[in-house]
């Protein structure tokens, strides 16, 4: 049952691009740096919950200027406690490999997201863009084998929505979150960030009731249904709007403390 009790909220998940790291400035805004001391300080947890991998979260700089007692990675698929992974849910490898070869087929980027790192197979204008709207750096392109033998958690296609109609049906068990024009994040239909979220709350002995979660992307929808409390930002996508239970301010006026003060937390 959904909660608005903020007495019951023992941990905080957040989503990263464009909920607490803004594209505009390019860093995390210092309002959302406080509240998550100030959180801290109160014994209430705070997870990063975000699409990249680890080796991603880092690079972006955020670990400098917080400090999150986790990280839920790449849509759910890894989550990480004490620099420990206590869950991981890859992509079989037959599914992985049936992409590389729509890739090939229809010639769009992919990249091939691991634990520590990533792989593309081709950079193009549409590779160029998404990146450059997300302020992210692509990894340097390498040849795909047919079989792909490394252990893959997420896959990101760069292509538009029809090439998409044309591989998703024969991706057995997966589904797509489109976040650029030409860019759509692939995963298993039972994976996402919930159920990543899941496995922390699951590791603390905490219910779905003790969660708050903020995002603004497709990708977040099952976390801010789930949790209980949901908080979209104001520049969140339609579909993140309607599973949340509250709709923030903008990133850049201070939208992830407005939320965090807004409920009571600090």
């Amino acid at each position: 049952m959904k909660t608005q009790d903020p007495k019951d909220i023992k941990i905080v998940f957040t989503d990263i691009d464009g909920t607490l790291y803004s594209h505009v400035t390019g860093g995390v805004p210092a309002s959302a740096v406080e509240a998550i001391h100030k959180l801290q300080e109160k014994g209430i947890k705070v997870f990063l919950c975000s699409g990249r991998n680890f080796y991603l979260i880092r690079k972006s700089g955020i670990l400098n200027v917080i400090h999150p007692d986790g990280m839920v990675t790449m849509n759910g698929s890894n989550a990480i406690i004490a620099g420990k992974v206590i869950y991981r849910y890859p992509i079989p490898e037959a599914v992985v490999d049936k992409l590389i070869l729509f890739a090939k087929k229809l010639k769009f980027g992919l990249t091939l997201i691991e634990e520590n790192e990533g792989h593309i197979n081709m950079i193009d204008d549409r590779v160029i863009s998404a990146h450059e709207k997300y302020g992210t750096r692509f990894p340097q392109p390498r040849h795909f084998p047919d079989h792909y033998d490394r252990t893959v958690y997420q896959m990101i296609a760069f292509c538009d929505e029809i090439e998409e109609s044309l591989f998703l049906p024969h991706l057995q068990n997966c589904k797509s979150a489109r976040w650029d024009e030409f860019a759509v994040d692939i995963m298993l239909k039972d994976s996402d960030k919930w159920r990543g979220i899941e496995s922390v709350l699951d590791y603390y002995g905490y219910k779905p009731e003790n969660a708050l979660c903020l995002g603004d992307g497709n990708n977040d929808r099952e976390m801010l249904t789930n949790a209980g409390i949901g908080v979209a930002m104001a520049e969140a996508t339609d579909i993140a709007k309607d599973a949340a239970d509250y709709i923030t301010d903008d990133i850049d006026e201070n939208g992830w403390a407005n939320a965090i003060s807004h409920f009571g937390l600090i």
